[in-house]
């Protein structure tokens, strides 16, 4: 079977290349990266190593690497011929693909091509294959949509596997966390038939994305903010700081109140997933940079995001939502000035009244949700 992968960065070698190639997948890395691509082309191969004390190394063969710049024609005979198409790039770079996709589609249905196709946007945002169809449609004839209809899906999904920056002499080489989570939503797929390990089925995906957003994002962002806060750089320092760690506690008990009343989820089993998101951050094989992490504060504060929203719905709820308030405000005086939104955050807090900043970032109409953003920033400031 066939796999076309659009982003051949460390998420996703080292995650959905890793459960592709398990499934018996040969697998066409697609990117801009020359010097990746290139690698794989020649070598077709690489080693993931899982962040543990075993130091376990997963080889990873039957791989080849397509520059969607210089050879977008091959990229689309290539999605002509797959069984499966899934992205890694981030949010913001999927409607740059979405041309070459609808030409792949095109393509299939000029063949008659009657395998059914899933394309998988395996990215941290909300609704992801679903917003990357969004783009596809666009691209597409009338003819082409009822062809899409009846053979390509787009389903959604929620993934979750940590992938920190790093840097070998080996491009190709990737350290991963050894916990993963794929989710995928199964009434929105077309290919009915085809069923990886390693992957989850559920009928009903946002309670997973929403237990993901708001306990592993949300979690992870907390300990970055609240790290440098307290002035650390990498997430492995600032979560041995007390201080660091009771603010993750309190606001994964924040969210997770959220969750169990919102979704239903048994609160034993949820704690003990807190508990074990908490000793992933603690992994000490795994050294993950605060600005990494950090980084695109502006988006973070969105109305949809990770903290945002559950203080909406926590107050909606009459839940407890304080300690989510103070990260706020730890995101609103965070500073990076490598990060574009941090710079531009910077500006806005400089050049306008706080008041309007929080309205304009947040999209928030709830005055009194405001006022108490703008109390909690002034006392942590």
């Amino acid at each position: 079977m066939k796999a076309v992968h659009f982003g051949a960065g460390n998420i996703g070698r080292g995650f959905i290349g890793e459960i592709l190639f398990n499934n018996g997948f040969s697998i066409d890395f697609v990117d801009i990266n020359a010097t990746i691509i290139d690698a794989l082309r020649q070598r077709k191969a690489y080693e993931i190593e899982l962040a543990s004390e075993a130091k376990e190394r997963i080889a990873v063969t039957n791989v080849n690497g397509l520059n969607n710049q210089t050879e977008p024609e091959t990229v689309i005979d290539a999605i002509a011929q797959a069984d499966i198409v899934t992205t890694a790039i981030g949010p913001n770079i999927l409607p740059f693909i979405a041309e070459l996709i609808a030409k792949g589609i095109q393509k299939r249905h000029e063949a008659k091509t009657t395998t059914p196709l899933d394309v998988i946007a395996c990215e941290n945002m909300i609704g992801g294959s679903q917003f990357l169809f969004s783009k596809v449609k666009e691209f597409l004839s009338e003819e082409d949509l009822v062809y899409v209809e009846e053979l390509v899906g787009f389903p959604n999904a929620a993934v979750d596997r940590i992938v920190p920056i790093q840097h070998h002499e080996d491009p190709l080489f990737v350290s991963v966390e050894p916990f993963s989570e794929w989710v995928v939503d199964a009434t929105q797929r077309k290919n009915q038939e085809l069923q990886l390990d390693g992957v989850l089925y559920v009928e009903d995906l946002e309670p997973y994305i929403e237990r993901k957003l708001f306990s592993v994002n949300t979690g992870h962002a907390t300990t970055a903010y609240t790290g440098s806060f307290y002035g650390y750089q990498t997430i492995g320092e600032a979560i041995a700081d007390e201080r660091v760690l009771m603010q993750l506690k309190n606001v994964l008990q924040e969210t997770g109140d959220l969750l169990i009343e919102k979704w239903g989820f048994d609160r034993q089993t949820h704690e003990k997933y807190a508990e074990k998101i908490i000793h992933r951050f603690e992994n000490p094989y795994i050294s993950d940079d605060i600005a990494r992490v950090a980084r695109t504060p502006i988006r973070k504060l969105g109305f949809d995001e990770r903290f945002i929203r559950p203080i909406r719905e926590a107050k909606e709820r009459q839940l407890s939502y304080v300690y989510l308030l103070e990260v706020v405000a730890m995101i609103l005086n965070y500073r990076d000035p490598e990060d574009q939104e941090s710079v531009e955050l910077a500006q806005l807090l400089a050049e306008k009244p706080l008041r309007e900043v929080i309205q304009t970032v947040t999209k928030l109409e709830d005055d009194a949700l405001i006022d108490e953003i703008e109390a909690a920033y002034t006392k942590n400031k």
